[in-house]
């Protein structure tokens, strides 16, 4: 059996993740007007979802605004994260594949959870290289906490 073939892709903030995000907010947006104008008057009720609709968009732009933006580097045995500084092993593992998009956490020991969403429409020739290195197991010897790019 092949192993994928080693590809490095870019992550950043999802224009996909974005619209959906937007996408539910207006339709939240929509039933809290559409009770709005059928109530004879606005009352704490009507203004408690006014306030958490604001809140919860506010909360949505704030966790895209803070998506991880770097790379993923397959390297045909070992899953990196490259982003700022030095690129560090990562343990990755697949939540969502639809197709054109895939939701993806990494993370390496001691390290917070990334969550990242990576769309086709970003590398789209190195695409089916990315979808074969996520399917393709790691190797049993590469450790997350042991291998480095820049170690020899």
């Amino acid at each position: 059996m092949h192993s994928a073939p080693s590809v490095t892709y870019p992550v950043g903030r999802s224009r996909f993740l974005a619209r959906v995000q937007l996408g539910l907010w207006l339709l939240g947006a929509a039933a809290v007007a559409a009770w709005c104008v059928q109530v004879d008057a606005l009352g704490w009720r009507q203004a408690l979802a006014l306030a958490s609709l604001v809140f919860t968009g506010a909360c949505a732009w704030w966790g895209w605004r803070r998506m991880p933006v770097g790379g993923l580097h397959w390297d045909g045995q070992q899953w990196f994260w490259t982003g700022a500084g030095e690129p560090w092993a990562v343990a990755l593992q697949l939540h969502l594949d639809w197709q054109r998009h895939m939701l993806l956490s990494c993370q390496s020991p001691g390290t917070a959870l990334r969550w990242c969403w990576v769309e086709q429409a970003s590398q789209p020739q190195r695409w089916r290289d990315l979808r074969r290195a996520v399917y393709s197991p790691a190797r049993a010897h590469a450790e997350p906490d042991s291998v480095l790019l820049s170690e020899p």
